[in-house]
């Protein structure tokens, strides 16, 4: 069997993979070079804490701001909850009856002739109706100039005489968010029950290696292209179960396989509706923290690398 090229690339501020050669169940040559800002990884966002099951109920509690307005004063002041951005964290109801979640700054861009105020949407999600992380459409960062209408139901700037649900208006020296229709806009002004972090345990890593030191959440990036919430379960006998839930669409897929020959290899299927996916994968055996490899989905190759999350 010809040895296999696995190329990942990484956050370029971050770390990189060289090349690695991988042969039958033997891993030839692997070396992953850590950089600055890369322990964040392994932390949850805490903007995906916020799941359209915590939005849905979040009006009953006092976290939650009902607003007709939101302006620079009021993301000045709640915009403390998302960790490295003075974005405020802003729900809208929208008129579909969705959920949807904003990370909102109200800022000024210059421009060739000075400067104008926008709407900085650093990202947002809305969510289908009834599903706990299902995504119905996502973006970011997207500008909003005086009197562009937002729809979060289909993710676009739509012009305003066909509907959307949140506008920017800059008018008599003031600028301000507003929703549109019967669009609801709130601003969270303090952490949402159920959006708390918890630390993860961490396997203590002895001389010899177990296969229960692979159960654990992870984040994982496939190829740069995919990238998934891992949760992996162990049984003593080295039976991998577990879930991998999409960043992309927020829809989780059952994980099956088993733990390998050398006991830090690991091999795993995800199945998709239409497809399945298969990781071959050497956990880092110092800490327990990477696991790295190589992946097949429909006769294509790629690599991948997981991080073991600190918090939940």
């Amino acid at each position: 069997m010809p040895c296999q090229s696995v190329c990942a690339c990484l956050h370029r501020r971050e770390a990189r993979f060289w090349m690695v050669q991988v042969g039958r169940g033997t891993l030839a040559a692997l070396l992953v070079v850590l950089l600055a800002g890369w322990q964040g990884f392994a932390r949850a966002d805490v903007f995906d804490r916020y799941t359209n099951g915590i939005l849905s109920k979040a009006t009953e509690t006092d976290g939650l701001k009902p607003c007709d307005k939101i302006t620079p004063g009021l993301v000045a002041e709640h915009g403390h909850l998302l960790p490295g951005s003075p974005a405020a964290l802003v729900v809208v109801k929208t008129n579909a009856g969705r959920y949807s979640k904003l990370a909102v700054q109200i800022a000024r861009q210059r421009t060739a002739n000075g400067s104008v105020p926008i709407a900085l949407i650093e990202r947002f999600v809305t969510f289908k109706e009834g599903e706990e992380r299902a995504v119905q459409v996502s973006g970011g960062p997207t500008h909003l100039y005086s009197g562009f209408v937002l729809s979060l139901d289909v993710g676009q700037i739509v012009p305003g005489e066909i509907g959307g649900d949140i506008r920017f208006v800059a008018a008599a020296g003031e600028t301000w968010l507003e929703p549109v229709g019967s669009a609801k806009l709130f601003i969270v002004t303090k952490p949402l029950p159920g959006t708390e972090s918890r630390r993860l345990a961490r396997p203590m890593i002895g001389e010899t290696f177990e296969p229960r030191f692979f159960a654990g959440t992870y984040k994982l990036l496939d190829d740069g292209r995919r990238s998934a919430k891992l949760v992996l379960k162990v049984s003593d006998e080295g039976t991998v179960s577990g879930e991998y839930v999409s960043d992309a669409s927020g829809r989780s897929y059952e994980v099956f396989g088993k733990v390998g020959t050398p006991r830090h290899t690991i091999q795993f299927t995800v199945r998709f509706p239409q497809t399945e996916q298969t990781f071959q994968g050497w956990m880092f055996t110092h800490e327990g923290k990477y696991i790295t490899g190589w992946t097949k989905m429909q006769e294509r190759e790629f690599g991948w690398f997981a991080v073991r999350q600190e918090e939940d």
